[in-house]
């Protein structure tokens, strides 16, 4: 009591000197009033009551009116700032930089909120956090509003759903199922009233947003601009204390842009943002780490490679960062050196690697294989497989119960032609894993390649049932049901095929007018559909291979295509380039099912709707030249055969075609170097062995011909119905 009559004498006091204009006098007695009131601005919460519910109502009603009040100060003190400024008032008053929240203004402004988020109370304090966020900001509360921000934008995050969201230009629910139910609608504030109240904006800062991702996503863009606006960068140590808790305040918000942004799957964003943090970054690992991983998911793979190299110099130790940059090197860039390296910097670690050790083993030898497949001289190309083979062995070794590792050694020696061997390891990966699909999937060409292929089909329906949108297994079962049941059960699939990819893509194909539009619609009278397969980037749809000249004809057809596509009056491609690519090579799949039942209109008219869409594709002119070729055209086919191999000079199939047509023109020379060009690209092709022996055989080359037709022979009774390497080869 004695307190409160202190208070009281000294606030009237104060009063008397406001309004008789004895400024001079007001400082030392705030001061006084400060020191007698101090033990008491928190009493509230520390003194018992016997309705807990009330005392709780009377103490938010005091902090929220006290925040309100502190704003509005703030807001005035500003503007008598600013005004002063305008006018160049001589006369001394304290500026906007003086201005400082102090220990009981910042209390009111944040421990209401507190109070509510304490009790349960999910609403009203969300309620209190827009309140403040809409008031007219000032200097002095730009580091709290940034506070403010990110903790809702946490609350939205973490502890919202969409169905709990209501909009801020909406009344709070009375019930909501975010608030404790025990306690809900009893803790409510008391109404209160200012004679003034702080000034608001006009427009709600969060009045687009329709779900708390938006609204979240809003606030921390707002807090990022902030944290790097008022970054401190310097390195003296005097600033030391003070950069730390720039970067910490700054780690937060882009640890939940991260996963605001990763929720709506908007990684190239992300990305942006977290590169704007890097002038925080300096030997910062964490901000290194996350932006290489946003470049990761946003398909910026050599960037991600960049900034992996310095997250390995940060952390030497950390065998997963080099086991990043190898998916990456071997995946979607092909820099298979590059890969090497960081692949041996795994191995290097030896014990520090721990159970990583055997994915090193694992990442070299998926290197050595795709060296296998690039390399164009068969010396090399076996001694690569060797190494794979023995890295692939060393992998299992070490981790036996790897599925991973049984699975690729299986493939290996399956790419080496040993099936037996394969078939071994490939039904040790499936016990391993009985419903991984590429074991599956290798376990059907390793039957086909012993011709049993109805058992291989067997095992692709088993896998569909698991898979139903793989269009790698469905491309392998139109092969098998050409083989076992005829081209007619092949087109039904394709047919399925293709409403796979329309309800999986959900775009509009550009050839979908006209002609195009009518072949969907005949589909199932003349069973001319299908539907591509999910192939990696710049492969052959024939192999599956991602050779280093593919990759490069690949940006060929495409800068080409583009330029073509703009001459033509067809609808543009609009969005990803992959769906578009598997498109085609639906297009492409069902013409070659109907060069096989000797019907070239239908062929010609699919692959047509293949040229549409990437008219100087190799493939697409490969098909053409097959498609003269069943109507007796030698000459055109020759030209549409040239015409591929000047986009794709290693694509062996078109080389097989060309010297056989080379062959019937008695042009035997250029016809042996065709083929044995083809050979050394892929030298266990077995057709292309049998077209050389026939070649080599008309030169009179009895001796040399018997040899190739040997090999071809040899290479034929293990050939799958498509080949191993049409399974990816990735980590």
């Amino acid at each position: 009591m004695t307190a409160k009559k202190s208070g009281s004498r000294l606030e009237t006091e104060i009063e008397r000197c406001r309004s008789e204009g004895q400024w001079d006098k007001i400082p030392e007695l705030v001061r006084q009033l400060s020191a007698k009131l101090i033990s008491n601005g928190l009493c509230l919460e520390k003194v018992p009551a016997a309705s807990p519910t009330e005392r709780e109502q009377e103490i938010i009603t005091c902090y929220e009116k006290s925040g309100d009040i502190a704003l509005l100060y703030l807001q005035e003190a500003e503007k008598v700032c600013v005004s002063g400024i305008q006018n160049r008032s001589p006369k001394p008053g304290p500026t906007s930089q003086d201005q400082e929240l102090g220990y009981f203004l910042e209390t009111g402004l944040q421990r209401a909120h507190v109070i509510h988020f304490k009790n349960g109370n999910l609403t009203q304090g969300v309620g209190r956090f827009r309140e403040i966020l809409r008031a007219v900001e000032t200097r002095t509360t730009q580091n709290l509003r940034m506070t403010i921000a990110r903790q809702l934008a946490e609350i939205l995050l973490r502890g919202m759903c969409e169905q709990s969201y209501w909009s801020p230009v909406e009344d709070p629910p009375t019930v909501s199922p975010l608030d404790d139910p025990t306690r809900q609608g009893h803790v409510q504030s008391k109404k209160y009233s200012l004679s003034r109240r702080p000034r608001l904006f006009k427009t709600i800062y969060c009045q687009c947003c329709n779900e708390n991702t938006e609204e979240a996503l809003l606030l921390l863009l707002i807090s990022e601009s902030m944290a790097n606006r008022d970054a401190v960068l310097s390195r003296i140590p005097e600033h030391n204390n003070d950069r730390i808790i720039s970067l910490q305040s700054a780690s937060v918000v882009y640890d939940l842009l991260t996963i605001a942004l990763g929720r709506r799957g908007q990684y190239e964003m992300l990305s942006e943002c977290l590169e704007r943090a890097m002038k925080f970054a300096f030997e910062e690992f964490h901000l290194w780490y996350q932006l290489a991983l946003s470049l990761m998911a946003a398909g910026k793979s050599a960037r991600a490679v960049k900034v992996l190299k310095e997250c390995i110099r940060l952390k030497p130790d950390d065998p997963t960062i080099p086991l990043l940059a190898v998916k990456l090197c071997i995946g979607p860039l092909h820099w298979l050196d590059e890969g090497e390296c960081f692949a041996k910097m795994v191995i290097d670690m030896g014990e520090k690697a721990a159970e990583f050790r055997a994915k090193g083993h694992l990442a070299i030898g998926l290197v050595y294989s795709l060296k296998a497949t690039d390399a164009s001289l068969r010396s090399t190309q076996e001694e690569y497989q060797r190494k794979a083979l023995g890295a692939f062995q060393r992998a299992q070794s070490l981790s036996p119960t790897d599925h991973l590792a049984a699975f690729y050694l299986a493939l290996q020696l399956a790419v080496s032609r040993q099936i037996p061997e394969a078939l071994g390891y490939v039904r040790q990966a499936l016990q391993l894993q009985g419903d991984d699909v590429h074991s599956l999937h290798l376990l059907a060409l390793l039957l086909s390649a012993q011709k049993h292929y109805q058992d291989g089909l067997n095992i692709i329906e088993m896998a569909l049932s698991e898979y139903p949108e793989n269009f790698n297994l469905l491309y392998t079962k139109v092969k098998l049901e050409s083989m076992c049941r005829g081209s007619e059960e092949a087109l039904l699939t394709c047919k399925h095929m293709l409403q796979i990819w329309k309800s999986f893509y959900n775009l509009t194909n550009p050839s979908d007018s006209g002609r195009g539009s009518s072949l969907l619609d005949r589909a199932v009278a003349d069973r001319r559909q299908l539907n591509a397969m999910t192939l990696p980037d710049f492969s052959d749809p024939d192999t599956g291979s991602v050779h280093a000249t593919s990759i490069a004809a690949s940006r060929v057809e495409q800068a080409l295509s583009e330029v073509a596509s703009s001459l033509q009056s067809s609808a543009p491609k609009h969005g990803p380039l992959h769906p578009w690519l598997t498109l085609a090579q639906i297009w492409l799949h069902a013409a070659e099912v109907y060069i096989g039942m000797s019907k070239p209109a239908e062929a010609s008219a699919c692959t047509q709707e293949a040229a549409n869409l990437f008219p100087t594709s190799h493939n697409v002119l490969f098909m053409r030249g097959q498609i003269a070729e069943l109507r007796g055209n030698i000459d055109e086919a020759k030209r549409w055969y040239e015409e591929a191999l000047s986009i794709n000079p290693t694509h062996v199939k078109t080389m097989q075609r060309l010297g056989l047509i080379l062959h019937q023109l008695q042009r035997y020379s250029l016809s042996e170097k065709v083929l044995r060009d083809a050979v050394q690209v892929n030298s266990t092709a077995h057709d292309v062995w049998n077209s050389l022996g026939e070649v080599l055989q008309a030169q009179g080359n009895a001796a040399a011909a018997t040899e190739c037709f040997l090999t071809a022979l040899e290479l034929e009774a293990s050939s799958p119905i498509l080949p191993f390497t049409i399974i990816p080869r990735a980590l």
